[in-house]
Protein backbone atom coordinates (compact mmCIF):
# COMPACT_ATOMS: atom_id res chain seq x y z
CA UNK A 1 0.00 0.00 0.00
CA UNK A 2 2.81 2.27 0.72
CA UNK A 3 4.36 2.27 -2.52
CA UNK A 4 1.14 3.56 -4.52
CA UNK A 5 0.53 5.95 -2.02
CA UNK A 6 4.28 7.03 -2.01
CA UNK A 7 3.76 7.55 -6.00
CA UNK A 8 0.44 9.65 -5.09
CA UNK A 9 2.79 12.35 -2.98
CA UNK A 10 5.19 12.24 -5.74
CA UNK A 11 2.55 13.45 -8.30
CA UNK A 12 1.87 16.10 -6.02
CA UNK A 13 5.39 17.07 -5.71
CA UNK A 14 5.80 16.96 -9.59
CA UNK A 15 2.20 18.33 -10.69
CA UNK A 16 2.00 22.12 -9.81
CA UNK A 17 1.45 22.92 -12.99
CA UNK A 18 -2.09 24.55 -14.49
CA UNK A 19 -2.12 22.07 -17.46
CA UNK A 20 -2.34 19.26 -14.49
CA UNK A 21 -4.91 21.39 -12.51
CA UNK A 22 -7.01 21.84 -15.34
CA UNK A 23 -7.10 17.74 -15.90
CA UNK A 24 -7.54 17.08 -12.30
CA UNK A 25 -11.36 19.97 -12.43
CA UNK A 26 -11.86 18.37 -15.89
CA UNK A 27 -11.76 14.25 -14.24
CA UNK A 28 -13.81 15.68 -11.12
CA UNK A 29 -16.47 17.73 -12.78
CA UNK A 30 -16.74 14.46 -14.81
CA UNK A 31 -17.84 12.99 -11.42
CA UNK A 32 -20.05 15.30 -10.05
CA UNK A 33 -21.93 15.13 -13.37
CA UNK A 34 -22.43 11.83 -13.17
CA UNK A 35 -23.49 11.45 -9.62
CA UNK A 36 -25.93 14.39 -10.19
CA UNK A 37 -27.45 12.54 -12.67
CA UNK A 38 -27.95 9.79 -11.49
CA UNK A 39 -28.85 10.62 -7.74
CA UNK A 40 -30.27 14.08 -7.67
CA UNK A 41 -28.34 17.36 -6.92
CA UNK A 42 -28.54 17.19 -3.47
CA UNK A 43 -25.40 16.61 -1.84
CA UNK A 44 -27.29 15.96 1.80
CA UNK A 45 -28.95 12.96 -0.07
CA UNK A 46 -26.74 11.92 -2.47
CA UNK A 47 -23.21 10.44 -0.82
CA UNK A 48 -21.59 9.89 -4.41
CA UNK A 49 -21.91 13.70 -4.98
CA UNK A 50 -21.06 14.78 -1.76
CA UNK A 51 -17.72 12.71 -1.91
CA UNK A 52 -17.57 14.30 -5.54
CA UNK A 53 -18.36 18.19 -3.94
CA UNK A 54 -15.80 17.48 -0.92
CA UNK A 55 -12.78 16.34 -3.34
CA UNK A 56 -13.94 19.53 -5.81
CA UNK A 57 -12.80 21.32 -2.87
CA UNK A 58 -9.57 19.68 -1.70
CA UNK A 59 -8.54 20.27 -5.44
CA UNK A 60 -9.22 24.05 -5.02
CA UNK A 61 -11.81 23.77 -7.40
CA UNK A 62 -13.94 27.73 -7.80
CA UNK A 63 -17.51 27.22 -5.99
CA UNK A 64 -18.67 28.47 -9.14
CA UNK A 65 -17.52 25.91 -11.43
CA UNK A 66 -18.91 22.97 -8.50
CA UNK A 67 -22.31 24.94 -8.87
CA UNK A 68 -22.28 24.80 -12.82
CA UNK A 69 -21.35 21.37 -13.44
CA UNK A 70 -24.27 20.40 -10.95
CA UNK A 71 -26.95 22.14 -12.74
CA UNK A 72 -25.60 20.73 -16.09
CA UNK A 73 -26.37 17.54 -14.65
CA UNK A 74 -29.70 17.75 -13.52
CA UNK A 75 -30.75 20.09 -17.10
CA UNK A 76 -31.72 18.60 -20.04
CA UNK A 77 -28.96 19.19 -21.77
CA UNK A 78 -26.41 16.77 -19.56
CA UNK A 79 -23.70 14.54 -21.04
CA UNK A 80 -24.15 11.04 -20.95
CA UNK A 81 -21.12 9.34 -19.82
CA UNK A 82 -20.19 5.58 -19.25
CA UNK A 83 -18.37 3.90 -16.18
CA UNK A 84 -16.05 1.49 -17.84
CA UNK A 85 -12.50 0.27 -16.53
CA UNK A 86 -9.72 -1.33 -18.65
CA UNK A 87 -7.16 -3.72 -17.04
CA UNK A 88 -4.01 -5.63 -18.53
CA UNK A 89 -0.01 -5.45 -18.36
CA UNK A 90 2.11 -2.25 -19.21
CA UNK A 91 5.84 -2.62 -19.72
CA UNK A 92 7.79 -5.11 -18.19
CA UNK A 93 5.01 -6.79 -17.08
CA UNK A 94 3.17 -4.20 -14.67
CA UNK A 95 -0.28 -4.81 -13.97
CA UNK A 96 -2.61 -1.44 -14.65
CA UNK A 97 -6.16 -0.86 -13.94
CA UNK A 98 -7.84 2.03 -15.46
CA UNK A 99 -11.32 3.60 -14.31
CA UNK A 100 -12.64 5.74 -17.15
CA UNK A 101 -16.05 7.92 -17.34
CA UNK A 102 -16.28 8.04 -21.15
CA UNK A 103 -19.39 9.89 -23.91
CA UNK A 104 -17.86 7.71 -26.52
CA UNK A 105 -16.59 4.31 -25.73
CA UNK A 106 -14.62 3.61 -29.36
CA UNK A 107 -12.71 6.53 -28.49
CA UNK A 108 -11.63 5.11 -25.59
CA UNK A 109 -11.15 1.46 -26.39
CA UNK A 110 -9.22 3.13 -29.37
CA UNK A 111 -6.99 5.64 -27.35
CA UNK A 112 -6.24 2.50 -24.52
CA UNK A 113 -5.04 -0.15 -26.96
CA UNK A 114 -3.26 2.30 -28.65
CA UNK A 115 -1.40 3.09 -25.43
CA UNK A 116 -0.81 0.03 -24.21
CA UNK A 117 0.47 -0.84 -27.83
CA UNK A 118 2.71 1.90 -28.28
CA UNK A 119 4.20 1.29 -24.97
CA UNK A 120 4.66 -2.39 -24.95
CA UNK A 121 1.60 -3.26 -22.87
CA UNK A 122 -0.73 -6.12 -23.34
CA UNK A 123 -4.63 -5.04 -22.46
CA UNK A 124 -6.58 -7.73 -20.78
CA UNK A 125 -9.93 -8.37 -20.99
CA UNK A 126 -12.07 -7.55 -18.00
CA UNK A 127 -11.57 -9.43 -14.69
CA UNK A 128 -8.54 -10.31 -15.93
CA UNK A 129 -6.83 -8.44 -12.67
CA UNK A 130 -9.08 -8.74 -10.23
CA UNK A 131 -7.30 -10.80 -8.22
CA UNK A 132 -4.62 -8.11 -8.07
CA UNK A 133 -6.24 -5.04 -6.77
CA UNK A 134 -8.69 -4.99 -3.43
CA UNK A 135 -10.64 -2.23 -3.31
CA UNK A 136 -9.61 0.03 -0.27
CA UNK A 137 -10.89 3.32 1.28
CA UNK A 138 -8.32 6.07 0.73
CA UNK A 139 -8.15 9.84 2.46
CA UNK A 140 -5.37 12.21 2.16
CA UNK A 141 -5.17 15.14 3.96
CA UNK A 142 -2.53 17.79 5.55
CA UNK A 143 -0.85 17.89 8.46
CA UNK A 144 -1.73 21.15 10.12
CA UNK A 145 -0.22 20.73 13.50
CA UNK A 146 -2.31 17.49 14.35
CA UNK A 147 -1.54 15.35 17.47
CA UNK A 148 -0.84 12.42 14.97
CA UNK A 149 -0.61 9.52 17.76
CA UNK A 150 -3.90 10.43 19.44
CA UNK A 151 -5.18 10.61 15.58
CA UNK A 152 -3.49 7.34 14.52
CA UNK A 153 -5.53 5.33 17.62
CA UNK A 154 -9.09 7.41 16.79
CA UNK A 155 -8.58 6.07 13.12
CA UNK A 156 -7.80 2.76 13.99
CA UNK A 157 -11.03 2.97 16.18
CA UNK A 158 -12.93 4.10 13.40
CA UNK A 159 -11.76 1.35 10.80
CA UNK A 160 -8.00 2.60 9.52
CA UNK A 161 -6.06 -0.23 8.63
CA UNK A 162 -3.24 1.74 7.19
CA UNK A 163 -1.90 5.24 8.51
CA UNK A 164 0.67 6.80 6.80
CA UNK A 165 2.71 9.90 7.47
CA UNK A 166 4.65 11.33 4.14
CA UNK A 167 6.03 15.06 4.70
CA UNK A 168 3.34 16.94 5.88
CA UNK A 169 0.57 14.62 4.23
CA UNK A 170 -1.29 11.87 5.64
CA UNK A 171 -2.58 9.26 4.03
CA UNK A 172 -5.52 7.05 5.53
CA UNK A 173 -6.25 3.50 3.90
CA UNK A 174 -9.24 1.60 5.21
CA UNK A 175 -11.31 -1.35 4.00
CA UNK A 176 -14.21 -0.51 1.30
CA UNK A 177 -17.08 -1.43 4.69
CA UNK A 178 -15.49 1.19 7.01
CA UNK A 179 -15.08 4.34 4.50
CA UNK A 180 -18.15 5.64 5.62
CA UNK A 181 -16.84 4.95 9.24
CA UNK A 182 -13.90 6.52 8.89
CA UNK A 183 -15.48 9.76 6.62
CA UNK A 184 -17.64 10.48 9.31
CA UNK A 185 -15.03 10.13 12.19
CA UNK A 186 -12.58 12.89 10.10
CA UNK A 187 -15.63 14.70 9.67
CA UNK A 188 -16.22 14.99 13.77
CA UNK A 189 -12.95 16.08 14.10
CA UNK A 190 -13.03 19.27 11.79
CA UNK A 191 -10.41 17.65 9.27
CA UNK A 192 -10.96 17.92 5.13
CA UNK A 193 -9.55 15.34 3.29
CA UNK A 194 -7.71 17.09 0.21
CA UNK A 195 -8.59 13.83 -1.64
CA UNK A 196 -10.75 10.97 -0.71
CA UNK A 197 -12.93 7.69 -2.41
CA UNK A 198 -12.29 4.04 -2.99
CA UNK A 199 -9.12 3.52 -4.92
CA UNK A 200 -7.94 0.44 -6.22
CA UNK A 201 -4.92 -0.85 -4.31
CA UNK A 202 -2.59 -3.81 -5.53
CA UNK A 203 -2.44 -6.69 -2.98
CA UNK A 204 1.43 -7.04 -4.08
CA UNK A 205 4.26 -5.24 -6.01
CA UNK A 206 6.80 -5.59 -8.11
CA UNK A 207 10.28 -3.65 -7.92
CA UNK A 208 11.90 -2.87 -11.29
CA UNK A 209 15.39 -0.98 -11.63
CA UNK A 210 15.22 2.73 -12.21
CA UNK A 211 15.27 3.15 -16.21
CA UNK A 212 12.71 0.13 -16.32
CA UNK A 213 10.54 2.41 -13.66
CA UNK A 214 10.77 5.53 -15.48
CA UNK A 215 9.57 3.37 -18.84
CA UNK A 216 6.18 2.71 -16.93
CA UNK A 217 5.99 5.98 -15.13
CA UNK A 218 5.81 7.31 -18.76
CA UNK A 219 3.39 4.91 -19.44
CA UNK A 220 1.36 5.38 -16.68
CA UNK A 221 1.51 9.41 -17.19
CA UNK A 222 -0.05 8.78 -20.72
CA UNK A 223 -3.04 7.19 -19.54
CA UNK A 224 -3.69 9.81 -17.07
CA UNK A 225 -3.59 12.36 -19.44
CA UNK A 226 -6.58 11.03 -21.34
CA UNK A 227 -9.33 12.94 -20.56
CA UNK A 228 -12.05 9.78 -20.79
CA UNK A 229 -9.84 8.38 -17.53
CA UNK A 230 -10.66 8.76 -13.92
CA UNK A 231 -8.10 7.33 -12.28
CA UNK A 232 -5.26 4.73 -13.02
CA UNK A 233 -3.94 2.04 -11.05
CA UNK A 234 -0.40 -0.19 -10.72
CA UNK A 235 1.08 -3.08 -8.85
CA UNK A 236 5.13 -1.23 -9.40
CA UNK A 237 7.12 -0.55 -6.35
CA UNK A 238 8.01 2.97 -5.81
CA UNK A 239 11.29 2.76 -3.79
CA UNK A 240 13.16 5.30 -1.79
CA UNK A 241 15.61 5.44 -4.99
CA UNK A 242 13.03 5.88 -7.44
CA UNK A 243 11.34 8.56 -5.40
CA UNK A 244 14.86 9.99 -5.58
CA UNK A 245 15.77 10.03 -9.24
CA UNK A 246 12.11 11.61 -10.32
CA UNK A 247 12.74 14.47 -8.12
Amino acid sequence: MSGHNKWSTIKRKKGAADAKRGKIFTKIIKEIVIAAKEGGGDPDSNARLRLAIQNAKGANMPKDNIERAIKKATGSEAENYTETSFEGYGPYGIAVYADCLTDNNNRTVAAIRSAFNKHGGNLGTKGSLSFLFNTKGTFTFKNDDLNLEDLELQMIDAGAEDFEVDGDMVTITCAKEDFGNVSRKLGELGIEPGESGLKRIPSDTKKLDIDSAKKVLKFIETLEDDDDIQNVYHNLEMTDELAAALE
